[in-house]
């Protein structure tokens, strides 16, 4: 593809055109989401840096996202955008949380495709040369799957876990232990800005409106430093957000179960009640069958009315339609 400019300029009165060979450089986006990361930021960018000097024909940029850090991440990051014009950083005005925030970094990139990882080394620096070969052999989106992973056995069981519980019943073909460590292309990132959702789950749109996903396998790394913010209640709103958006599982479960529960409770009574008109003299109903057939029908209430509930949730999520993240800062970007 001939890639020279046209170039016209004035001289006197004639106009002169000429052909002047434009730039083949491409620029890589590099997208970290932080929070509380100071002692990771740098040897992080360091360790990106020393990855893409390896491609002569790459441009980079380095793009920090920061969730209102209590520690000196941003200063580290400040000083870190000083020295180099090509690492940038977005502040967040308070924490969005662990989808917002990325999903809305991604759509702030500049180059010609983006490589998402986390600041705390779990996803290896190593994997982008390959994820940059997989990308100039024409695959869209690559990603990395874990295959193995160094984190807490019981995370890791529960993770997948729920990953086959996703890969059951959810309504798209959901990706199973894909974290959104990966690379993406600049027509992908240009289509999830026409895209209007307020709750966004990256993986799980990647595999609803993605192209043809290339898998790339790799082992999760421990954390090198610092300790994760996640927790329990993280990790059920995060499963709760990715049930609630792509399955209806919960809601079809509470309905079945609640009928079932119903003819059950029903037929027993009516059962009770024949027998003992027919053995009026012999048969003492027990004074506790009744009142545990109603704790019995409660209890499947309360549950579902919090199944059903997680679902209106979300759909007030949807409706507030709450902007992504404020921000307070950006560095590096004019």
């Amino acid at each position: 593809m001939d890639n020279r400019i046209k170039v016209s300029f004035l001289s006197g009165d004639t106009i002169h055109n000429t052909l002047i060979e434009g730039s083949n450089t491409k620029t890589i986006s590099f997208l970290i989401p932080t929070y509380n990361e100071e002692e990771n930021v740098r040897p992080l960018s360091e360790a990106i840096i020393q990855q893409i000097s390896a491609f002569d024909n790459y441009d980079y940029e380095i793009i920090f996202i920061d969730n209102d850090s209590g520690d000196d991440t941003r200063k580290i990051l400040r000083e870190m955008c000083s020295e180099n014009p090509r690492i940038k950083a977005i502040f967040n005005a308070k924490n969005y949380g662990q989808f917002s925030s990325p999903f809305y970094g991604i759509l702030q990139i500049n180059g010609d495709c983006a490589i998402t990882l986390c600041a705390d080394f779990q996803d290896p620096v190593e994997m982008i040369p390959v994820f940059i070969k997989e990308w100039e052999d024409g695959n869209k989106i690559v990603l990395g799957q874990k295959v193995s992973s160094k984190e807490n056995k019981l995370i890791y069981a529960a993770r997948s876990s729920f990953y086959w519980f996703m890969g059951k019943f959810a309504s798209i073909d959901y990706l199973k232990q894909v974290t959104g460590f990966g690379l993406y292309d600049r027509s992908f990132i240009d289509m999830l800005k026409t895209i209007d959702e307020p709750a966004p789950v990256m993986r799980a749109l990647t595999a609803e409106l993605g192209y043809k996903i290339k898998l790339v396998p790799y082992e999760q790394q421990k954390r090198r430093a610092g300790k994760s913010s996640n927790n329990f209640f993280r990790y059920y709103d995060a499963a709760v957000q990715n049930i609630t958006g792509y399955t209806k599982i919960g809601v079809r479960l509470a309905m079945f179960i609640g009928i079932m529960s119903v003819l059950i409770s029903t037929i027993t009574c009516l059962c009770v009640g024949i027998y003992k008109i027919i053995n009026w003299d012999t048969y003492s109903v027990s004074p506790f069958i009744l009142p545990l057939i109603a704790i019995t029908m409660l209890s499947f209430n309360i549950l579902f009315v919090g199944i059903v509930g997680e679902y209106v949730l979300d759909v007030k999520t949807h409706v507030k339609r709450r902007p992504l993240v404020i921000e307070s800062e950006r560095i590096n970007f004019d």
